[in-house]
């Protein structure tokens, strides 16, 4: 094979695995890249990955390479993503392993206090406060080698202008500084280094992600840069907030969570009407307590009401017929589980036959006292089985009977055989809590949002959404032997949340203004360890979700499909449906999506990504080739931008140019960019969240 046609025209740390692969029409070789491969702590986990060649014909050699190098992908993206170094290295500073972007010129505004619009990415200049304030965060960040415990760290705050009314910035403003002051006490104490801020480029990124479900489109990163930069990071917050993606991702995260993401899971929800109806809460922005009362109260037919899917989802196994007068007519077993977990933060199901074996606040008593406060749901329509049969989807109603378990006893057995009854009683409530002549469930809502542990469960998923951790690990279980990392934190973050009226907007503009939320993910000598992650002394990288990957490709490749509504449903349907099915979540549990063999094949080599880069006329490439003929730099960028929200280095342009000669002769000329493109879209860089 001839090195004439063949070049390295990519960086390591893009492809999929850190190593590099010239795959500039086929491969040459694959060699380790240590030094690169130490970004995303994979090194040693495979080898790269490639595309076909300009036909797309693969030899036995290639599709050979092609399985090896799919298994190693697989494998190493089921593990968690880390920056820590591997033992054998030395450990990287702050600022060698910072991917920071150089934006071409006049990238950003002037100074602080700048009104005037920065001009777009085509003719920019770096910002000089982002400068001094990763130039800045790169030298503490470095420490003192000679001294094995150094003194405390010289931690430093973000200058920043926050927007929005007086009153409004004023509960900003106090959020951030509980954030600030405890975090910055606790690196302090810990001696421990924060990371360097990241970019305005990177920043756009992850906010995009976290807040919208996916990444910005060149046009909208123009538009975020054009922000004074003295107050550009907190009005791209707010831009983000008031984006009509934002009750959508939100819909479909909290969806997610309440049934899983493989639909009706034969049990008679309706998926799609909670996930629009979802979606209208946070486009309301309705109070996160007010919205778990309607999942747990509601009552009606699922297409009428579709809150009531959440209990339709969970009601478990019917009981007999004989015992229904007493025991109502499902066990509710699972949604007992459901609402306390997601909502509390408690597990309780380890209790439903016996008390827990790790915490001694939960008992048999408990979960069977919640219990009863359900066992008066019933539900009305055709059976999930013969629906499937008729191949039809009539309604199902939910519904309160207050003729069965009159008494509001339930009763479990224990591990010796004793059977005990107990009344519908929440927790550690002094007393039995309901009667049949109350709404038991409206009870229950009452009880829920208003225990300690409401707020605070809350908080811990939002934070691990933003922060791709918790203050616990999982962050649905509180208990004695899962303390959170920073309790001081934790509390204060949800007493404030319940004080102004548990608003979910202002609770992100908390943590997206304060400082830790604009570190990089790297890692330097005091916090390359594992210990130190609850410190969150650094970003941690995060594997997209399967809907915000679908999303980004479909921003990003100026997808055919994502033009009409019916069109974009369907390919999202398929799409989901392949990255989905192959981890099992059919009891609607939740799963931390680190990639997967089908996604290997996708993105790989799946119709839907190469249709949507080999696209005529409108897709990225050929509309980025036609606008500026001659130039292939402006070419390069533009690809950049679409898919790593950045501009490429001059380092990386000079490359890929001197390089973009020995494909002259293609009769395609569309096809190096395309190829460009498609190792862009399969890189670590674009496919997690950093």
């Amino acid at each position: 094979m001839s090195n004439s046609t063949l070049f390295r025209w990519i960086p390591d740390r893009f492809l999929p695995l850190g190593f590099e692969c010239r795959v500039f029409g086929t491969y040459d070789k694959i060699r380790p890249s240590s030094e690169d491969t130490r970004l995303f702590g994979l090194s040693g986990r495979g080898l790269g990955m490639m595309r076909a060649n300009g036909k797309r014909n693969w030899t036995k050699q290639d599709a050979a390479w092609a399985m090896v190098a799919l298994l190693a992908w697989a494998i190493g993206f089921t593990a968690t993503p880390s920056v820590a170094q591997q033992p054998d290295e030395k450990p990287a500073t702050a600022k060698k392993d910072t991917p920071k972007s150089k934006p071409v010129k006049d990238a950003e505004a002037k100074e602080d206090g700048d009104d005037k619009p920065a001009k777009p990415y085509t003719d920019t200049k770096p910002n000089k406060d982002d400068k001094e304030d990763t130039e800045k965060g790169e030298k503490e960040a470095k420490g003192d080698p000679k001294e094995k415990v150094g003194p405390a760290p010289k931690i430093t705050s973000r200058n920043q202008t926050l927007v929005g009314k007086p009153e409004d910035v004023r509960i900003i403003q106090s959020g951030v500084k509980l954030i600030n002051d405890n975090l910055h006490e606790a690196w302090k104490e810990n001696r421990v280094q924060p990371a360097p801020f990241v970019d305005d480029f990177e920043f756009i990124r992850r906010a995009s992600l976290d807040i919208i479900g996916r990444v910005a489109t060149a046009d909208e990163i123009n538009k975020y840069l054009r922000h004074p930069a003295s107050s550009r990071r907190p009005q791209i917050i707010e831009d983000l907030l008031a984006h009509e993606d934002y009750p959508k991702h939100w819909g479909v995260m909290w969806a997610n969570w309440l049934l899983g993401r493989s639909g009706v899971f034969g049990r008679g929800t309706y998926h799609d009407g909670l996930t629009v109806w979802l979606e209208d809460q946070f486009a309301q922005n309705r109070t996160y307590d007010k919205l778990v009362t309607d999942l747990v109260t509601a009552k009606g037919k699922n297409t009428e009401r579709p809150a009531v899917n959440f209990i339709l989802a969970h009601m478990g196994e019917m009981v007999p017929q004989a015992k229904r007068d007493q025991d109502g007519q499902f066990e509710m077993v699972p949604i007992t589980s459901r609402i306390t977990r997601l909502f509390l933060g408690m597990q309780l199901q380890c209790a439903q036959c016996h008390d827990h074996p790790f915490n001694n606040s939960v008992t048999q008593k408990h979960f069977w006292g919640v219990n009863a406060f359900l066992r008066q749901v019933e539900r009305e329509g055709t059976p999930p089985d013969e629906r499937m049969r008729a191949m039809t989807y009539p309604a199902l109603t939910l519904k309160e009977n207050t003729k069965t378990n009159s008494e509001g006893l339930v009763y479990y057995e224990k591990r010796n055989g004793v059977i005990l009854p107990t009344k519908a009683t929440f927790l550690d409530s002094p007393k039995p809590s309901a009667s049949a002549s109350q709404g038991r469930r409206e009870m229950l809502a009452n009880y829920v949002i208003s225990h300690d542990n409401f707020p605070r469960a809350l908080v811990n998923r939002v934070w691990a959404s933003f922060m791709g951790a918790g203050f616990t690990t999982p962050i649905d279980d509180f208990n004695d032997q899962n303390v959170p990392s920073l309790p001081k934190l934790l509390d204060g973050l949800a007493l404030e949340f319940k004080q102004y009226g548990f608003d979910q907007k202002r609770l992100i503009r908390w943590i997206c203004n304060s400082d830790v939320y604009h570190l990089a993910y790297t890692a330097n000598k005091t916090n390359e360890k594992a210990e130190t992650n609850g410190l969150f002394s650094r970003m941690q990288l995060k594997s997209m979700s399967p809907e915000q990957l679908f999303e980004s490709l479909m921003v990003a490749t100026r997808s055919e499909a994502a033009e009409t509504k019916d069109g974009k449903r369907q390919l999202r349907a398929t799409w989901l449906d392949n990255l989905v099915s192959s981890f099992g979540d059919d009891e609607g549990n939740e799963v931390n999506f680190n990639g997967t063999v089908v996604q290997a094949l996708l993105m790989m080599n799946g119709n839907e990504i190469n249709t949507a880069i080999s696209r005529p006329e409108k897709g990225a490439v050929a509309l980025s080739v036609a606008k500026n003929r001659g130039n292939p730099q402006r070419v390069i960028t533009d690809l950049y931008l679409a898919a790593l929200g950045r501009p490429p280095k001059p380092a990386e342009v000079a490359n890929i140019t001197k390089r973009m000669v020995m494909r002259v002769k293609d009769k395609d000329q569309l096809a190096p960019y395309q190829d460009l493109f498609w190792a862009l879209l399969n890189s670590n860089e674009f496919l997690l969240n950093h």
